[in-house]
């Protein structure tokens, strides 16, 4: 996949994504750019570099389960984290989450002023990791005035069936199906999303998959010796706000505008 994708979603990836809840954008990255974003998030969890205000989560296999609760702090140097948000404070993950196809397609599915909802890096640690169900991200509302409808992955690591890639349902995001919450229920996953339906996103380092936040998906633990890290940006209207708080989020385009000057 040695070609990248160009600054412009097309009319027939816009028209994939809305039929079908994604589309494949390949590389849009050059591989060094995604190689220093793997360098920098293993400086943040190794506490190289220091953010006193990122929600930051070790994953259950480090071992410390009382430090597996997402909370604004550092949880001491490793590798297991499973989750580290609010990325966009950093000067090398905020130039990608600006890149110019992110920005053309947010102009075309939400509009002009745009705001990220969480700039989140996943990780599941080398023959660890946590199995995720059947969800719709958003379904139960996330406390949204505005519900989200995008989100972009890209994968750091090359994902397989083996380190537990992203699996969809496609088609899945024309409807709310859970009845409570974001996760399907027993019986909702036998209607919704049974097993001839999955679609299994094996990606290539620095892929791109974008996604409506209400396509079924889930993912499994990882069986491999290496990590299977990915880098995740959900993009909301700027002018959402979190009901019970009033609260706004970053603004991301046209320009980087934090919320504390929002």
């Amino acid at each position: 996949m040695a070609n990248r994708h160009g600054p412009v979603l097309t009319d027939d990836e816009l028209a994939t994504f809305h039929e079908q809840g994604y589309v494949r954008l390949g590389k849009v990255a050059p591989d060094e750019e995604i190689e220093a974003l793997c360098q920098r998030i293993d400086d943040i969890m190794l506490g190289k570099i220091h953010y006193d205000n990122m929600l930051m989560q070790l994953c259950p296999s480090a071992g410390q389960p009382e430090l597996s609760k997402q909370t604004k702090e550092f949880k001491g140097s490793s590798l297991k984290y499973r989750k580290i948000q609010d990325l966009e404070q950093d000067p090398l993950f905020l130039p990608y989450i600006q890149h110019p196809l992110f920005q053309d397609i947010t102009r075309k599915i939400i509009g002009e002023e745009i705001s990220a909802f969480r700039t989140m890096f996943f990780n599941k640690p080398a023959e660890q990791g946590v199995l995720i169900n059947w969800h719709q991200d958003g379904a139960g509302g996330w406390g949204l005035n505005i519900r989200p409808k995008v989100t972009i992955w890209t994968a750091l690591d090359p994902t397989s069936i083996a380190n537990g890639c992203l699996q969809i349902i496609p088609g899945s995001h024309k409807s709310l199906i859970p009845e409570k919450g974001d996760q399907l229920s027993p019986e909702e996953r036998a209607i919704h999303a049974p097993d001839e339906k999955r679609l299994y996103l094996e990606m290539e380092r620095g892929e791109v998959v974008l996604l409506h936040n209400w396509t079924l998906h889930r993912s499994e633990v990882n069986n491999t010796n290496r990590p299977r890290r990915g880098f995740s940006v959900c993009y909301i209207h700027a002018a959402t706000r979190q009901v019970s708080t009033g609260r706004g989020y970053p603004k991301v385009f046209p320009e980087y505008v934090p919320v504390a000057e929002a």
